[in-house]
């Protein structure tokens, strides 16, 4: 999935109402489906839009067309690598997917100028919904997760510099399983370190792809759809569809039922 700097430009507006959020529990519904705990992917929470902002800063008349193939070549290289049973971590690959993407849009980049885009991962902040939601979460005993591709270095700086720690029951990286999202044994790290069966664990999404994947897995699914992209034609839908964590939160409270994919939306 192609992510431009302009769509994440554009994200902000979406999420200005979300901190009218209330961070009270939420009750109790006779609908709600089995969830004991929420797996998030890393873009839910937290907002790469700095590092698109960065590339635009160090180079004003090509940095949109490096970022746009430099995020869509570092996924490329995740898949490829799984493929052909070549790992490298999501750090490596982010900087492999880097260089290969200055090369193809003839930008000159330094030694210290990627250095700068490649810091810019460790110190992502939260979107703006973020907190506020994941304090209803908590508050209503939902376990809490991420499972990404990012490192343990990178998941672990991101939640300090989102004033996030203590917030994340397992921040879990697909380095532990030496692969990347879609493969199931990414997803499997949730339900083996939460002890919990797939049925009992929402994952939620940042891309299309990853809902796909994590649908096909067999875990409930909800896209956080942050920049309005239309599903994947992968053969598997999410459950549910929102476009920032408000709209989880009344999903939830709602109960989740499987009857009602278009809430959220």
């Amino acid at each position: 999935m192609t992510l431009t700097r302009r769509s994440f430009v554009h994200l902000a507006a979406a999420t200005v109402a979300s901190n009218a959020l209330a961070a009270t529990p939420l009750p109790p519904s006779p609908q709600k489906m089995p969830i004991k705990a929420i797996a998030f992917d890393a873009f839910p929470i937290f907002d790469p839009r700095p590092v698109f902002a960065l590339a635009d800063k160090l180079f004003p008349r090509q940095g949109a067309e490096l970022a746009n193939e430099w995020r869509t070549r570092q996924f490329e290289y995740t898949w490829l690598r799984v493929l052909s049973n070549r790992y490298a971590d999501f750090w490596q690959v982010t900087h492999d997917a880097l260089l290969y993407a200055a090369h193809k849009t003839n930008v000159n980049l330094s030694s210290e100028q990627s250095e700068q885009l490649m810091n810019g991962y460790l110190a992502l902040k939260a979107w703006p919904d973020v907190l506020p939601a994941l304090t209803t979460l908590k508050k209503s005993e939902y376990r809490l997760a991420l499972l990404s591709n990012f490192t343990p270095h990178m998941l672990d700086a991101c939640i300090h510099r989102a004033g996030l720690e203590g917030v994340f029951e397992h921040a879990l990286s697909t380095d532990q399983a030496k692969t990347f999202k879609p493969d199931p044994r990414a997803y499997q790290l949730g339900t083996d370190s939460l002890k919990l069966k797939k049925e009992e664990i929402l994952f939620v999404a940042f891309a299309g792809w990853d809902a796909a994947g994590a649908k096909a897995f067999g875990y409930p699914t909800y896209w956080v759809n942050r920049l309005k992209q239309p599903p994947e034609e992968l053969g598997d839908r999410p459950d549910a569809t929102g476009t920032a964590l408000p709209a989880l939160v009344e999903y939830l409270r709602l109960g989740a039922p499987a009857s009602r994919p278009e809430v959220g939306r």
